[in-house]
Parts: structure tokens; C-alpha cells; sequence
């Protein structure tokens, strides 16, 4: 049995969001498929993602402990657990999928803040005086990135464009998880596709792709 995280990172509610409505045929396609595993849900727009303070950390990727968090007010108490429980709750996590819009070429601001609480020296990763090293590398891990865009962007354009995708992806193998894949919502506002005709080719891709999930 397998422990799936969905996170979506999109101001929009789920019927009004394309990103959110194909990562939610996705989740169901993937019940349906594997009805024994457990899926785990994350909304980084709820309100519970903290902006990393310098307070809660004796290093860049280290939350303190011990006497330093003890001295910490209780605000700051509170922002470091959170930060040591998305951590963990990602490193618990088997599989993947994460569903935002394209924003500015990249996407939402509030995915990079939830990445920089999680990366985490003696979670995530090892820090020491020679190198950094990932540390999700210690199961098979798989990851699929959900993103809709209004444009639609030939092939020999994505790497222009999908920054997005390309920093998860580098960042993710970095940590050690190489299965990584993309499904992309693209030309919801172009009049020759739209969004439901996006959404549709979205799902079918899906489709093809959920039995190896």
C-alpha cells in the first residue's frame, strides 16, 4: 500500500481552477486503480504554509532544537513544527502530485516558499562540509507536475517558457526522485482550444499514464 501526496497550489477553487479540476480526475482515476493506497491532501493557499523566519533555524536547512527552541516565542514555536511537519509528511510519502497554474513563465509564489520549508538538512537532504546530497533516493519515488497555462507553447518553446517545470524537475531528481512526469492543461484562454477542450485532452493523458502510477 502506497501513500500518495496531492498539493495544489492555486488561489482559485477547485471548479474554477483547470490545474485543480484535472488534478482531482487524476486523484479519482488513481483510486479507482489502486483503491488500497491513501491519498493525503495539501492546499498551499489555506493559510498553512509558513515564510521560513531566521529565528527557527540555526542554518539555512536546519530547524532548531533543544535549548534554541525553548528560548523561541511561542509564535515561533509554531512556525517551526509546521515546518518539520511538512517535511515529514513529505518525506512519508511514496508518490506525488502537485497541480498549479503557470504563473510568470514559473509558477505561484507560495510552491517555492512550501519547497523552502521542506528542504530540510537530515530530512530531505545531508548537509556537510563537502556537499549537499539528496535523501529521497532511499525508495522508488514517483512524481507527476500538473500545469495549466492560458497559452499553448509548441515543443521547441517549452524550454523557453516552462521554467516551471524544468526547476521541479531538476530540483526533485536532486533529492532523488528520477520518475518524474508532466501533465500540461495548455491553451485554456487560446480560442482555437479552450479550457474544456484542454481539460479533455488533459484527462486523456491521464488515461494513458495511471495504470503506471
Amino acid at each position: 500500500m502506497a501513500k500518495l501526496l496531492y498539493i495544489t497550489a492555486n488561489t482559485k477553487p477547485e471548479d474554477l481552477s483547470s490545474s485543480k479540476t484535472v488534478g482531482r480526475y487524476f486523484i479519482q482515476q488513481y483510486l479507482a486503480y489502486n483503491p488500497e493506497d491513501t491519498v493525503e491532501e495539501l492546499d498551499l493557499y489555506d493559510g498553512s504554509i509558513p515564510m521560513p523566519n531566521y529565528k527557527v533555524f540555526n542554518s539555512r536547512a536546519k530547524v532548531v532544537q533543544g535549548d534554541a527552541y525553548n528560548s523561541l516565542s511561542e509564535e515561533d514555536k509554531q512556525i517551526a513544527d509546521r515546518i518539520t511537519g511538512l517535511s515529514d509528511q513529505f518525506l512519508a510519502a511514496d508518490k506525488y502530485v502537485f497541480a498549479a497554474p503557470m504563473w510568470s513563465i514559473l509558477f505561484p509564489s507560495k510552491l517555492k516558499t512550501y519547497l523552502d520549508c521542506i528542504i530540510l538538512d537530515g530530512k530531505l537532504i545531508t548537509i556537510s562540509p563537502k556537499k549537499v546530497q539528496g535523501l529521497l533516493n532511499d525508495r522508488k519515488r514517483k512524481m507527476v507536475y500538473i500545469q495549466s497555462s492560458g497559452g499553448d507553447y509548441p515543443i521547441l518553446f517549452n524550454t523557453t517558457f516552462n521554467h516551471g517545470i524544468r526547476y521541479l524537475q531538476d530540483i526533485f531528481k536532486f533529492l532523488g526522485i528520477k520518475d518524474f512526469d508532466k501533465v500540461l492543461v495548455e491553451g485554456t484562454d487560446m480560442p482555437n482550444i479552450g479550457r474544456d477542450k484542454a481539460i479533455q485532452m488533459a484527462k486523456e493523458e491521464i488515461d494513458n499514464m495511471i495504470k503506471d502510477f
